[in-house]
């Protein structure tokens, strides 16, 4: 398959897993589902390396826990607010991870003294943050605050994850490795923090729920790394936000998420943000070989 329909995919079966992380969210708590959903991705990538002759050994052990704990924190947080929030305002709160990047990159600009900032930066954080607006407004419920804080920090801590991704692949690891080891950072943390919450007793329904979500995270992982790795990185980065187009219908036919017109208009905002801060960062790599790009679902 072509990378657009790879990307095209992988969306959609990450939509699909938020439609099975919300209904387990009935039944497990968030510590559990990552616990599950990490526990298959780490089971699937071993199996895969065992059968290709692959080698989990890593010689940079320190990168690859900075990555698991960024990248857990913000799964951890992502999946708390997929149940508490309507589907597409939790989504796109995560998408949010492109706006966080480009505003890492201004504060760098600033810290470190550069003769000029861009500008079309500023304007890209500016409008995400407008989206964000718009987007929360009309959607939330007293209730739900605590939620839009974790979605928001979400997509912070995906930003940061991003981070370290770049630099395990400067320092020469395979993908394959990266993604074993933040599944198996997921599975034990999981582990703790669902000792320390509480296990849920299962049913056939919730096992089925929890088997589901991880093996479409891990598929659609699979693919998207696929696609980044033979298309061309904007194109990708610009066809990841067709996610929030599938969890928006799935929230509309499935759980009766609201509908407005500002909700709209917010999510139209943060994918013309995240799409420039992706064009933006792409042109800076550009010029600085060291410039941060993201390839990897967090």
């Amino acid at each position: 398959m072509s990378a657009p329909w790879l990307m095209l995919l992988a969306t959609l079966l990450f939509a699909t897993m938020g439609v099975c992380v919300k209904l387990a969210s009935a039944h497990y708590s968030a510590a559990e589902i990552v616990l599950y959903r990490s526990l298959v991705g780490a089971l699937f990538l071993a199996g895969v390396v065992a059968v290709r002759g692959g080698s989990l050994r890593t010689a940079v052990p320190g990168m690859h826990f900075w990555r698991s704990l960024t990248g857990v924190c913000s799964l951890v947080l992502w999946f708390y607010a997929i149940g508490a929030l309507p589907l597409a305002t939790a989504i796109t709160l995560n998408y949010m991870s492109s706006v966080w990047m480009a505003l890492f990159l201004l504060g760098g600009a600033v810290l470190f003294g550069a003769a000029r900032v861009d500008g079309r930066l500023i304007a890209a954080v500016l409008t995400g943050f407008a989206g964000v607006a718009l987007v929360l407004q009309p959607t939330l419920e007293r209730d739900q605050a605590l939620g839009a804080a974790a979605g928001l920090a979400s997509g912070l801590c995906a930003a940061m994850a991003y981070l370290q991704v770049t630099a395990l692949g400067r320092a020469g690891e395979p993908e394959y490795r990266v993604v074993f080891y933040f599944s198996l950072g997921g599975t034990v943390a999981g582990a703790l923090l669902t000792l320390a919450t509480g296990v849920h007793a299962h049913t056939p329904a919730g096992l089925g729920l929890l088997l589901a979500t991880g093996v479409l995270a891990t598929v659609a992982q699979v693919l998207m790394t696929r696609a980044y790795a033979i298309g061309r990185p904007l194109a990708n980065a610009s066809l990841q936000y067709l996610g929030i187009v599938f969890s928006f219908v799935f929230g509309v036919l499935l759980f009766d998420d609201p509908v407005t017109a500002m909700a709209l208009a917010g999510m139209a905002l943060i994918i013309v943000a995240g799409v420039a801060a992706s064009v933006l960062r792409q042109r800076s790599a550009a010029v600085r070989p060291d410039a941060t790009s993201s390839t990897l679902e967090t």
